[in-house]
C-alpha cells in the first residue's frame, strides 16, 4: 500500500493538549504507513507558503517524526505555533502574490470599506503541491469554519475541536477545557485568602465571548456565583446577593466569576481594536466595570482578577491529555477507513465522529433553562442523574 501523507495544523488561540494531539497523530501514523507534515502558524502556513522559495517552505512546514515529537506532550502551547488567519478574508496578501491574481471583494462595516482577498484557491494549490492526502485541522469554531469550507471544496479534512470556551458545536467537550477550569479553580481557591483577608468582594474574569461554559463550570466547582453571556443579569440583584453573602460569611467576603461577554440589563461590553480575521474585536473588562458599580452603589471594597490567558498556559491536565491523545488516534482510524469531512467529538459521554459543524450556526451556547439558576446567578446542581460526565449534550 502506498504511503499516505497527512498535513496537520493548529489554529486560533493555544490551549493545553494540542501537542498531545500532534504526538498521537505522528506516533500512530508511523505505525500505519503515514508521513506527517506539520503546517506552521495555522491557516497562515498555507496562505503564505511559497514552494518555489526553499527558505519560505522550510519556515511554513516541518516534517514530523517520532524523534522530534517524543517529548512535546510534556509542555503546553503548540509546537506548530498558531495564528488567527482566515484565508477567505485576508486584508494583507503575502509579498510573493500579485493582488491582480487573487479574488477580492469589498466589505463595509461601521461606514468603513475594506478590501479582502480570498486565498482559498492558493490554499488548494499548496495542498496539492504538498501532496497532502488528508488534512487534520485542530481548532475552535473559527478555525473549523474554514475547515468546513475546505471540506466543501473537496479536501479530505478531519477536524479536532479545541477551545477553553468549550463552545464548538456537535461535541460536549473540546481539548483545553478541563485544564482551563482546573487553573481557574486553583486561582480562585488561592485568592480566597487575599480576598478574605481584606474583606472584599472578589470579581474574576475568564474567557467566554459568546458562551459561558468556562465561567459556569468554574462556578460549579468553586461554589460561587457567575454571570454568562447567554443571560443578562439584574445589576442591583447581583450586587445585593454578593453583599448579603459577604455579610453572612464568617470571613466577610464573597466571590463571583464573569465571562468576558457577560452583560447586565442596560449594559453592553465595550469593544476596542481592529476586528481580527473572523470579525471579532477585543472586549474591555466587564469585571472592572462591574467592580466600579459595586463600589459606587455600596461602598464595598473589591478585588478584580483577570484569569484569561493564564488558563490556557502550561501543561495539560489528565483529562485534556487523555482526550487529546484519543482524538489524535481517532483521526488516524478515520484515515484508515477513508472517512473524512468529520470531527472527533464526545457525544452522550462517548467518543464519536460527527459532521464538521456548520459555520452558519455559530458557537454552541449554554442552555440557560437547564444549566443556569437565573434567580441565584449560580449553576444548576439538581437533576444530573443520567447526564453525560460534562453535564451537557451537543
Amino acid at each position: 500500500m502506498a504511503r499516505r501523507k497527512i498535513g496537520i495544523l493548529t489554529g486560533g488561540g493555544d490551549v493545553p493538549g494540542l501537542n498531545s494531539v500532534i504526538k498521537g497523530v505522528v506516533y500512530r501514523g508511523s505505525e500505519i504507513g503515514c508521513d506527517v507534515l506539520g503546517i506552521r502558524l495555522g491557516w497562515q502556513g498555507l496562505t503564505h507558503l511559497n514552494l518555489d522559495d526553499p527558505e519560505n517552505a522550510n519556515h511554513s512546514t516541518i516534517t514530523l517524526n517520532r524523534d522530534n515529537t517524543r517529548t512535546i506532550d510534556r509542555t503546553g502551547g503548540t509546537v506548530l505555533h498558531t495564528s488567527r488567519t482566515n484565508p477567505s478574508q485576508m486584508k494583507i496578501l503575502p509579498p510573493h502574490l500579485n493582488p491582480a491574481d487573487v479574488p477580492k471583494k469589498e466589505k463595509t462595516k461601521d461606514g468603513v470599506t475594506t478590501t479582502v482577498y480570498d486565498l482559498t484557491s492558493r490554499v488548494l494549490k499548496n495542498l496539492e503541491r504538498l501532496e497532502i492526502d488528508y488534512l487534520i485541522a485542530i481548532g475552535g469554531d473559527d478555525t473549523l469554519s474554514y475547515a468546513a469550507r475546505l471540506s466543501n471544496e473537496g479536501v479530505k479534512v478531519i477536524a479536532i475541536p479545541k477551545t477553553m470556551d468549550n463552545d464548538v458545536r456537535n461535541t460536549e467537550y473540546c481539548v483545553g477545557f478541563s485544564t482551563a477550569i482546573t487553573r481557574a479553580m486553583d486561582a480562585i481557591q488561592r485568592q480566597r485568602s487575599t480576598v478574605g483577608s481584606h474583606e472584599r468582594i472578589g470579581i474574576f474574569r475568564v474567557f467566554g465571548r459568546d458562551a459561558g461554559y468556562t465561567a459556569l463550570y468554574t462556578a460549579y466547582v468553586t461554589s460561587i456565583r457567575c454571570a454568562i453571556p447567554e443571560y443578562q443579569f439584574d445589576l442591583e440583584k447581583m450586587i445585593d446577593l454578593l453583599v448579603q453573602e459577604k455579610r453572612d460569611m464568617a470571613s466577610n467576603y464573597s466571590l463571583v466569576v464573569l465571562s468576558e461577554g457577560a452583560q447586565w440589563k442596560g449594559y453592553h461590553v465595550k469593544l476596542y481594536g481592529e476586528p481580527d480575521a473572523y470579525g471579532h474585536r477585543k472586549k474591555m473588562s466587564v469585571a472592572e466595570d462591574f467592580s466600579d458599580e459595586v463600589r459606587k452603589r455600596t461602598g464595598e471594597g473589591t478585588l478584580v482578577s483577570d484569569l484569561a490567558y493564564d488558563l490556557r498556559s502550561g501543561e495539560a491536565d489528565f483529562v485534556d491529555k487523555m482526550v487529546a491523545t484519543t482524538f489524535g488516534n481517532m483521526a488516524l482510524d478515520c484515515i484508515l477507513a477513508n472517512k473524512f469531512g468529520v470531527m472527533m467529538a464526545i457525544e452522550n459521554g462517548c467518543y464519536a465522529t460527527v459532521p464538521i459543524p456548520d459555520p452558519a450556526l455559530g458557537p454552541r451556547q449554554v442552555d440557560v433553562e437547564t444549566m443556569y439558576n437565573v434567580s441565584r446567578y449560580r449553576p444548576n446542581y439538581a437533576g444530573k442523574a443520567g447526564l453525560p460526565i460534562f453535564l451537557t449534550r451537543p
